[in-house]
Parts: C-alpha cells; structure tokens; sequence
C-alpha cells in the first residue's frame, strides 16, 4: 500500500516526537499527551513559515485546555487546516491518496498512530518550506534509526504530493478572493495615511505661506507707509518703485501659489473622500467576505461532524443489516422493530410511564411484604389456638370420661336404693303379717315422716346406720358432681366463647387479606397489562416485567398461606362443634 507499511506508526510517532524536540519551541513536548493540545505543532509550525502562521493565526490555537478533549479537537482541527492550506497555497501541491489523521483519536484517546500522521504532514511542511535545506541537515544529524523513519515517512509523503491543478474548488476561489481583497484593503489604508500625511503636510504648508503671506502685507503695508512718507512708488527707477515692483511680483507669485495648493487640497480632499467611499466598501466587502469565510469554516466543520456521523450511521446500518438477517424468521420482533421506529418520538413518555408504574409495584411490593408478615403472624396465632384446641379436647376427653364414672357410680346408687326400697317394703309387708303394726302404722306410705319412724321400728340399728351412711354419701356425691359439672360447664363455656371470638377475629382478618390479595392482583394486572401494550424492547420495561413475575409469585404464595389457614380454620370447626355436643351433653 506504502512505503510507511513496513514500519509501526507507534514507532513512526516515537521518532516524528524526537524530530519536533529539535525546534525547541516554549511549549513541553516530551510525551505523546504534550502534543495533543496542538500548542506544540502550532509553535513549530510558526517556526517553519512566520508569514503564513501568524501571531493571528496563532492566538485562535487555546493554550489552557487542560483535559478538556473538545478544546483539543478545535485546536488540532484548526492546525490541520492550516497545515491543508498552506501546502495549497504556499507550497502549490495538495496531498492525494493520504488518510488524514483522525483529530477526534488524537483529542479524545491520544492515539499514537493518527498523532504519526498529523507530524508527518508538518514534517512534509518542513521539507518543502524555504528553509527546508536547514531542516534536512537537522534530520540528517540525528540518530540512524529515528533519521531511518522520518526519510521514510517523507518518501511516503512526496509520493502523495501532487501539483495543484487550475480547476479549484469553490472554498479555494473564496480564499484566495478574501486574501486578494484583504491585500487590497491594506493597500487603501496605506493609501489613505499617505494621503492623510500628505494633506497635513499641505495644510502646515499653507499654514506656514499664510503666515508668510501676512507678514508680507504687513511688510507691504509698513513699505507702502513708508513710500507714501518718502518717494513715490509709481516711479519704477526709484528704489521704493523697484522695491514695490518686486514685492508686487513676489505677491502674485505667492498667491499663484496659494491657489494652486488650495487647489491641489482641494484635489487631494477629493481624493481623499473617494478612498474613504471605497475603504468602506471594501470593508463592507471584507466583512461580507469573512462572514462567508466564517460560514465556509463552519460549513466545513459541520461537514466533518456530519462525515463522521455518517461513518457511524454506516457502521449502526450494517448492524441493523446483521440484526435484520439475524430476525428473517421473528416476524413478531420485527414487527416490534418497526412498532419502536414508528414511536420514536414517545419513549421519554413511555419510560416516565413505566418509572410510575415501578413506583406502584414497589408499593405493592411493600404490602405484599406487610401481607406477608400477617400471614406469618396469623400462622403463629393459629398454630397456638390449634394448641389450646388440642388441649380443650384433651380436657373434655377427661372430663366426659370422668362424667360417665360418676353417672355410672349414680346408676348403682340408684339401683341400691331401689334394692333397699324393696327392702323396706317386704319389711312391711312382714310386719303386717304379723300384726306387730301399731297405730302409727295406719299412716299412709306417701308421708315422709311416717315411712321414717316405721323404719326407724323395723330396721335393725346396723341397718339403720348402713342407711344412713348411704344417704350421707349419696347427698355428698350429688353435691361433688353438681359443683364439678357446674365448674366444668363454665369452664368449657368460657373457652368455647374465646373460641368462637378468636374464630371470628381469624375470619375477619381472612376477609381483609383476601380483599388486600385481590387487590394487589388487580394492580399486578395493570401493570402486566400497561407491560404487554408498551412491549418488551426496553430493558426497564423487561425489569419491571420480571419485578412483576417476582410480585405474582408472591401474590400466589400468600394465596397458598391463606388457603392452608382456611384449611385449618375448617379443621378446627368440628372440634368447637364436638365441644358444643359436650357442653350440651353436661347440662
């Protein structure tokens, strides 16, 4: 391709770096980082042609730019230029078939390589210039490695050099018609202070001749005076006759004189004006030209912004090539594609959308999270009433086991008495066989006290105290198990209450989970909903969407909790029912 491609263009800067070390400009320059600001390579570029780089031109290159990248992309633009201009108009060739260096590399990443080609083309300004035999003593003194490829890179370069053909561009008629016009202009201003000078000179002159001119006629007056006082000044032989002839003639001749330099003011004021009507116009002109000049350079920077945005729209079109070859059997992407390029214009809106709706689900986050930890509350609580259930039934399996003891210890006392009932009876039934009743005995069986005193007569004092240790017992039995049945029938009142109270309170708060449950789902249906509308293109639309999902298995996880708490609370149903039947059982 060319000469330079044998040799590294990190090497090429490295040694181009050594060369510009040699002008010893003010600037520091012994890095790569020190060149990248462009005040290094516009110092040198002053060195090699003062008249073409200018104080002028010069102080438009930013000294402090310091980090800022931009700064240094202006500067390094503007020397390119300078550089682009002066081998056209200067040096009369243009450079053909070379990659300029990138400036934005050079600016923004210190790019070695594109650094090489931007001190290649000054060091081609360098060996062309006037001085360029002093130049190329200078490389010839250096190392033979680093004078090995600076001559390289100078061979490449004189390859791409070629004469500037008659055929130029528009941009290059403007500049040479503005330099043209600037020369001109300078040429009018000197014009114009020499005629100034010019015209001073002529009034101190005529000044000075009117200042002469009236000490003549006060001369002349004083004379005439005196030619009045002494001999007449019509007699031409007289001296007072030739003096006056002569004064007379030197008169006219300083009036002759006075005219023509008024004449000739009057000339040069005329002149005079004329130049100051064309200096506007060439300053009209001039100002015309430079903002032309001005909008070419901004034209011409624009344009570099827009070929590389061009570059770059190429490169994202061959991308969207690749993804589109990559696509050919999505068609619901590709419609999402050009869904997303018809709505260009509303994704600030769709993401302030999208940003709200993540808000609402990390609220309904939050209250899932509350949700949640009611669930687990709950469970704990009804695991402790399941608890406390289990231990009432344990309870009431005693107690129904103890009263099914006592009602069976009452039956025998029942079937005892009865027996000794009988007893009793046949005992009368003896007696009154054997006539032994007495007058007490006529008393009727339904009276109480008469049915004592028989017995009181019949029985044996054994079976009398058995009798009445039987009573004893059986009215304290009676008294036990009424006290013992009352306690545990309040007992089992009481608890069968806080049951039925815990029972509700546990349906209740089931009720509100569940409209808090429904709700949550209905907010996670929007957002879904809001989700699938907006598509799954942008990635804060796909992390809300998987925020969702994660909200959505939540949502069914306490839905699960809230099913088995229902499960248990049905579970516990029947043991309140069952203590129900017991309650009615003991009354």
């Amino acid at each position: 391709m060319s000469n330079l491609d044998a040799v590294d263009r990190v090497e090429l800067c490295e040694s181009l770096l050594t060369w510009i070390q040699t002008f010893g400009v003010e600037a520091p320059c012994k890095t790569v980082e020190d060149l990248t600001s462009g005040v290094v390579m516009a110092q040198v570029l002053q060195k090699i042609d003062v008249v073409h780089f200018s104080d002028s031109w010069i102080s438009r290159i930013k000294s402090e730019v310091g980090d800022n990248w931009r700064l240094k992309i202006s500067n390094l633009k503007k020397i390119l230029k300078g550089i682009l201009d002066y081998n056209h108009e200067v040096l009369g060739q243009q450079i053909n078939d070379f990659t300029l260096p990138d400036v934005n590399l050079i600016g923004e990443h210190s790019d070695a390589a594109e650094l090489g080609r931007m001190l290649q083309l000054i060091l081609g300004c360098a060996v062309n210039c006037e001085q360029k035999q002093e130049y190329i003593q200078t490389i010839m003194m250096m190392e033979e490695s680093v004078q090995h490829v600076v001559m390289t890179a100078i061979q490449e370069l004189m390859s791409k050099e070629t004469p500037v053909s008659s055929g130029n561009d528009s941009y290059a008629d403007l500049d040479r018609q503005l330099k043209k016009t600037v020369e001109e202009l300078n040429d009018a201003l000197a014009s114009k202070e020499e005629i100034a000078q010019r015209c001073h000179e002529l009034d101190m002159q005529v000044a000075a001749l009117q200042e002469e001119k009236s000490s003549l006629l006060a001369e002349n007056q004083v004379l005439m005076e005196r030619l009045n006082q002494s001999d007449s000044i019509e007699d031409v032989n007289s001296p007072a006759g030739r003096r006056h002839l002569q004064l007379q003639t030197q008169l006219e001749q300083l009036q002759e004189e006075t005219f023509r330099l008024e004449a000739a003011k009057d000339d040069y004021r005329i002149r005079c004006e004329e130049l100051e009507k064309e200096l506007l116009e060439v300053k009209v002109q001039n100002e015309e030209l430079t903002s032309l000049a001005d909008e070419a350079q901004s034209l011409k920077d624009e344009m570099d912004v827009l070929r590389h945005s061009s570059d770059k729209v190429a490169k994202l079109e061959a991308q969207v090539e690749s993804y589109k070859k990559k696509l050919e059997d999505l068609g619901d992407l590709r419609r999402q594609v050009k869904l997303l390029e018809e709505k260009n214009t509303s994704y600030m809106q769709n993401t302030v959308t999208l940003e709200e709706e993540l808000r609402k689900a990390n609220t309904a986050r939050a209250q899932l999270e509350t949700y949640k930890r009611q669930v687990v509350e709950l469970q704990n609580r009804l695991s402790e009433e399941s608890k406390k259930a289990d231990k009432m039934e344990f309870e009431s399996k005693r107690l129904k086991e103890k009263v099914d003891s006592l009602q069976k210890e009452k039956d025998r006392m029942r079937t005892e008495r009865d027996s000794l009932k009988e007893t009793i009876e046949e005992l009368r039934c003896v007696q009154a066989q054997e006539g032994q009743l007495t007058s007490v005995g006529l008393v009727p069986l339904g009276s109480s006290e008469a049915s004592d005193s028989l017995a009181a007569e019949i029985v044996t004092p054994e079976i009398r105290e058995r009798l009445i240790r039987l009573q004893h017992e059986n009215k304290m039995l009676k008294l036990n198990q009424e006290g013992s049945d009352n306690e545990q029938i309040a007992l089992l009142k009481s608890l069968l209450e806080d049951a039925n109270a815990r029972k509700n309170e546990l349906e209740t708060e089931n009720r509100l989970v569940n409209q808090r449950l429904l709700a949550g789902q209905s907010q996670v249906e929007e957002l879904q909903k809001s989700l699938q509308e907006q598509g799954s293109k942008a990635d804060d639309s796909v992390l809300l969407k998987r925020k969702c999902e994660e909200h959505l298995d939540k949502l069914r996880d306490a839905s699960t909790e809230l099913q088995k708490k229902s499960a248990i609370i049905e579970d516990l149903e029947p043991k309140y029912n069952a203590s129900d039947v017991l309650q009615l059982v003991c009354f």
